[in-house]
């Protein structure tokens, strides 16, 4: 408990000591409450496992974005180095792709239920950047 300060006298009236009992129980309420924090254990580690998420979330939109450029850079690297003929070849199949995610995207329209239509542009670009991979490594394969 805190002692009253040694320069006020010590008999006081009844009013100050009951200003002193209520300032001395709301700290002692705030030292508990303090306490009880501190060995509240599921809260503490419910934040230290938000922190984790949180840092979790952030490190893997930074590396999303790294991957993002380091492809870019790949397909632009193999791009330049692709002869003329291909390139061409290249460019026609992806226009060939177009028109299949094109007529995918219609049919998937038509056919797929709601739930599964609303999220349906990560699948058709998955699809179409699939299927362009296919024709340009199969054309690949037969030069």
């Amino acid at each position: 408990m805190t002692q009253p300060p040694h320069d006020k006298p010590t008999a006081a009236s009844p009013e100050e000591l009951r200003e002193q009992v209520e300032h001395t129980r709301h700290e002692l309420g705030d030292t508990v409450e303090a306490l009880a924090d501190k060995t509240d254990v599921k809260a503490r580690a419910q934040e230290k496992a938000a922190q984790a998420k949180e840092q979790a979330s952030a490190k893997a939109t930074e590396l999303t974005g790294q991957v993002k450029a380091k492809a870019a850079q790949a397909a632009h690297l193999v791009e330049e180095k692709l002869p003329d003929p291909v390139r061409a070849k290249a460019a026609a199949a992806a226009e060939q792709a177009k028109a299949k995610a094109g007529q995918a995207q219609q049919m998937w329209h038509d056919q797929a239920p709601e739930p599964v239509r609303n999220n349906r542009t990560p699948l058709i670009a998955a699809g179409a950047v699939l299927v362009v991979a296919c024709l340009l490594l199969r054309r690949k394969k037969r030069q």
